[in-house]
């Protein structure tokens, strides 16, 4: 019986660490995903020209989960009439934290993005989607960096914490 809750242990310290490890692989892919669809965010504004609404909607099927989610959303808050927009952003960009590996960073990031979203010229939209593309590319080196760093580390720590602790505990 104590091998078998040993083991369980060992398998439980290994999963945790293996899904820090995730977290971290999963932080890169959506900054980079978040990125793709800043850059898509200005096409749709410059060439076709679209209300919010459609452009947050066409946003949501070009991307993958969670930032097609975040975009769905978005397109659905603003079918009706809302009073402020700035406040349905920071609402969803609050969902995103939920459901995505971003940290808080890149949500602040988003969050003054969408302070000026559809309060300027196109232009200066244009150059506002820049400087959220390019703090967005200083965290995405920084997140990969620190998962260049931690990933391989997380995994070991979490096998050799369950088995330093099993061996303690016999």
């Amino acid at each position: 019986m104590k091998l078998i809750g040993a083991f369980l242990f060992v398998c439980t310290t290994s999963w945790i660490g293996f899904d820090m490890s995730t977290q971290l692989t999963k932080r890169t892919k959506q900054i980079r995903q978040m990125i793709q669809s800043l850059q898509l965010l200005e096409a749709e504004m410059s060439y076709s020209q679209m209300k919010l609404q459609q452009t947050f909607s066409i946003l949501s099927k070009k991307t993958s989960y969670p930032i097609a989610s975040f975009y769905d959303r978005l397109a659905y808050a603003l079918t009706d009439a809302i009073p402020d927009f700035l406040s349905v952003w920071d609402q969803e960009v609050d969902y995103l934290q939920t459901i995505s590996a971003l940290k808080q960073n890149e949500l602040d990031i988003l969050k003054q993005f969408g302070r000026n979203l559809g309060q300027h010229t196109f232009i200066e939209q244009q150059k506002h989607i820049v400087l959220a593309i390019h703090h967005l590319q200083t965290e995405l080196e920084e997140a990969n960096e620190q998962r260049q760093k931690y990933e391989k580390v997380t995994k070991s720590l979490g096998v050799l914490i369950g088995l330093f602790i099993v061996l303690l505990l016999l």
